[in-house]
């Protein structure tokens, strides 16, 4: 079983918010270059790893008549904050994606300053409950009134921060009891880990079909990762793989799934009938226990853009479960990691060279 915890912890210890990747990029490409055949990175920057199909007897692919491909997707990047306000050396941040403001308050974080060398370490700080606007102190406080404290005077903080600037969580990974890590952008890096797994498993399988194994930018808030680069790459089938909700206390029954004991695959539009009856017929075979995860709408993953990318495609959503998702201290479990890349490379080692023609919607 592939050690891919230092890794994970590696790329959840850096930034990379959405439309700033670089950061994590290095790591990733660094990782997966031994691991393909090619190795790329799109105008956006999400990066294209192309591990070639195994020679094929008697099949001659031409680019009229190409070898089928299949796109796995894990985006990079993470949601985060961006300052909004410079107020007496206190910077006050909006946020890049979808941010839990509830949690925010005492976590450390860096500005990345573009007045500065040197990046600023920070805390997120909140004001005393009699100093908001009247009904503002009861309950989980508005993001709007959280500030950076850097511990700089105000002259200081002018001088090196900038509106617009980034920044980032800055908690480190702690590996829990039970198999368990916790720490920012495990939404999505942790896919990123299960992808690799994929990526190392299928370096002693046999299989028919190419596969780009993409780091999409983006997905936090536009998906311009995933439409750009299944436009660009062409794939046959595209498989998203994406965090989901994981079960704890409070939490409701519906659409959450326990910690550590196994994956989901995704059942709604987004998803094609087909690709979900041989993931499952996959999982069954191998022993990896999964868990159905309605998605009546939409997916809310890179799934949704790379369907519709071109003249669209089949699609599959593979989800790993995890708790605090969008938070500095979400919670996933290495076993659940692992499950998820054995179960990609095993689906697409068993891709016929003739797959998608028996694809039918039922």
């Amino acid at each position: 079983m592939s050690d891919i915890l230092p890794f994970l912890k590696s790329i959840i210890s850096v930034a990379g918010l959405s439309g700033h990747e670089t950061p994590v990029a290095n790591l990733i490409e660094q990782k997966w270059t031994p691991l393909v055949d090619e190795l790329s990175r799109s105008k956006l920057g999400s990066i294209h790893g192309l591990k070639k199909g195994s020679p094929t007897a008697g099949i001659r692919f031409t680019d009229k008549s190409p070898r089928p491909s299949v796109l796995i997707a894990t985006h990079m990047d993470a949601i985060g904050l961006m300052v909004s306000r410079i107020v007496d050396g206190f910077i006050y941040v909006t946020n890049i994606g979808s941010v839990d403001a509830r949690v925010l308050p005492g976590t450390p974080v860096v500005v990345h300053a573009s007045g500065s060398a040197e990046e600023l370490d920070g805390v997120i700080a909140m004001p005393p409950t009699n100093l908001l606007p009247e009904g503002q102190g009861r309950g989980a406080i508005a993001l709007k009134y959280l500030m950076v404290d850097t511990g700089l005077t105000p002259n200081e903080v002018s001088k090196r921060a900038r509106i617009g600037d980034r920044v980032s969580f800055n908690t480190e990974p702690v590996e829990m009891s039970g198999g368990c890590v916790s720490g920012h952008t495990l939404d999505n890096r942790a896919s990123v880990a299960a992808l690799t797994i994929c990526l190392e498993e299928l370096q002693a399988k046999s299989h028919v079909w190419d596969v780009w194994a993409l780091a999409s930018v983006q997905e936090e808030v536009t998906f311009g990762g995933a439409f750009t680069s299944t436009f660009q790459l062409r794939p046959t089938i595209a498989v998203a793989v994406d965090m989901t909700f994981g079960k704890g206390t409070g939490s409701s029954d519906y659409q959450t799934f326990p910690i550590g004991k196994g994956v989901t695959l995704g059942i709604g539009p987004s998803i094609h009938p087909f690709l979900y009856k041989r993931f499952k017929e996959v999982a069954e075979r191998i022993e990896i226990p999964v868990a159905n995860e309605l998605m009546p709408e939409h997916s809310f993953t890179d799934a949704d853009a790379m369907q519709l990318a071109a003249e669209g495609l089949p699609t599959m959503v593979l989800s790993i479960p995890q708790r605090y998702m969008h938070t500095p201290v979400e919670l996933v479990s290495m076993k659940d990691i692992q499950r998820a890349g054995r179960l990609l490379a095993e689906f697409i080692a068993s891709l016929e060279i003739d797959f998608i023609e028996k694809m039918v919607w039922e």
